[in-house]
């Protein structure tokens, strides 16, 4: 039955409460890594358990997104949203009264749980509720930026919290921001006539994936506290490819699958999944790298490495509502990501010039703009082509894979780049001991040297990720109808993008 549903007049006021949502979720990634070391200190968090605060929420997050998009298409896309908007609050506020190292670990876990549910939901609305070419590149180009400054914004706003309130307001602040959201959701969002997924929750294919995607991000994790070679990490990496091969078996078998397989064959839709995972695995590791070098090499307070970063957020608000969403309705997508993710790599280029005494002014600013511009310019198109031409009933779905490949890919590269870099710097420190004591400059120069040569192989991937982009994704502009539903059934089901 073909969608000829009119465009819902309080869409735009539907869209605020949306990239509410969404900002929250993604501030949560990144505001916690700065509150930790004070966190860690109050409650006693032993070393070996500290990672666990990042890991817990990651874990959760990306092992559940599937089945969290895959409700918000049984239940209904609202209903789902403001569910979710609830529970992370609740979530937030047990980690923000947290009494001990159980009850913080509990909660971030809960926070990845309802976000899972809630990031997808926030997703699909928007590719529900804007539908017309123009609009819809307008409402991504919004949400684009927002996805992208929520990073950013969670290292500010770390910073002043932890400096001059305490670690528990980066838990706090949800509470607002979940209630406004949740409010305005259920007040001006109205889902479109006939875009649910009525069908049964697929049961093996949530197991299987949901263990296999955790699987496979606690892999990482333990490669970088265990070593590449352990058992433990071999293990898990085998027992990750063991339950997605036979998620991918039983998903052909089922009557309704959690992930119909017309999602990820299309073409356009798989690129597009590879592309942003690479992105993502460039991009956490560099956060996470120049955090550290500007507050323990440079000396900044958590505030200053926070404002460090404002001019990428800019430069990324920038890229994507002037570049990637005036383009993208005449432009094909993959020269807006290829060259995009080019850019980025050009910026990181600059970031592995770092030193000692490296100028911010002249070589972290320009990297931190070129990268800013770059990801925001390939981002958008990306987010928006990930769900175009889908079929409204796997909306959810399709959403949660733009989701996963971010997470999956922004944890893996979290502890991948973090293993280079601790590498390195061993190495370099061997080499350069030569019988004096090791002094405090020695220290900075090779945990610099560690973190410069993590970063290039951030541009490697960056540059695959450029490569991926251009060769796999071949849809058109995004102003026709359905460009991207390459997969041929039901296209007359898809979301109806209407030419101009």
């Amino acid at each position: 039955m073909p969608l000829t549903t009119q465009a819902d007049p309080r869409r735009w006021k539907a869209l605020i409460f949306i990239a509410l949502a969404q900002l929250m979720v993604v501030l949560d990634a990144t505001i916690v890594n700065i509150a930790l070391p004070s966190a860690q200190t109050d409650l006693g968090i032993s070393d070996g358990n500290r990672q666990w605060v990042i890991t817990a929420y990651a874990l959760a997050f990306g092992g559940l997104l599937l089945f969290g998009g895959r409700i918000s298409d049984l239940w209904g896309r609202k209903r789902a949203f403001v569910i979710g908007l609830i529970g992370f609050a609740a979530a937030s506020a047990l980690g923000g009264a947290a009494v001990n190292t159980g009850m913080l670990l509990g909660a971030r876990a809960l926070q990845g749980v309802f976000g899972a549910l809630l990031a997808p939901a926030a997703l699909s609305l928007l590719a529900v509720l804007f539908t017309e070419a123009k609009e819809r590149a307008k409402a991504f180009g919004i949400f684009g930026a927002i996805a992208g400054a929520g990073g950013g914004v969670g290292l500010i706003l770390g910073g002043l919290f932890t400096e001059y309130l305490n670690w528990r307001w980066t838990f706090f602040v949800n509470i607002p921001f979940a209630i406004v959201a949740a409010a305005g959701a259920i007040a001006v969002i109205h889902e479109p006539a006939g875009s649910r997924n009525p069908s049964k929750l697929d049961i093996p294919g949530v197991v299987l994936a949901t263990l296999g995607l955790v699987s496979l991000v606690y892999g990482f994790t333990r490669a970088e506290s265990d070593g590449w070679t352990s058992g433990s990490t071999i293990g898990l990496f085998a027992a990750s490819a063991v339950l997605l091969f036979a998620f991918v078996i039983v998903e052909q078998k089922v009557k309704a699958p959690l992930l119909p397989l017309r999602v990820l064959t299309d073409r356009n839709r798989g690129g597009v999944y590879v592309s942003l995972g690479l992105a993502a695995i460039a991009m956490f590791g560099l956060f996470l790298f120049l955090t550290f070098y500007l507050q323990v090499v440079r000396g900044y307070s958590p505030v200053k490495t926070g404002l460090a970063f404002l001019p990428m957020i800019a430069t990324m608000i920038a890229g994507s509502t002037q570049i990637g969403a005036r383009l993208m309705t005449r432009v094909p997508a993959r020269w807006l990501m290829g060259p995009g993710f080019l850019l980025a790599a050009i910026g990181m280029v600059l970031l592995t010039q770092i030193d000692l005494d490296t100028s911010y002014t002249f070589v972290v600013l320009p990297g931190l703009l070129l990268m800013g511009l770059g990801m925001g310019t390939a981002f958008m198109p990306a987010m928006s082509l990930a769900t175009h031409g889908v079929q409204a009933r796997d909306a959810g779905v399709a959403s949660a894979m733009v989701n996963t490949s971010q997470q999956v890919g922004g944890a893996i590269g979290t502890a991948l780049l973090n293993t280079i870099a601790a590498s390195a710097t061993t190495d370099y420190l061997k080499s350069h001991l030569t019988g004096a004591a090791l002094d405090k400059t020695l220290t900075f120069q090779s945990m610099v040297h560690g973190y410069s040569t993590a970063v290039w192989w951030a541009v490697g991937i960056l540059v695959v990720s450029a490569l991926v982009a251009v060769v796999a994704i071949n849809a058109g502009h995004q102003g026709g109808p359905a460009a991207a539903s390459g997969d041929g059934e039901g296209v007359e089901d898809a979301l109806p993008v209407m030419a101009h």
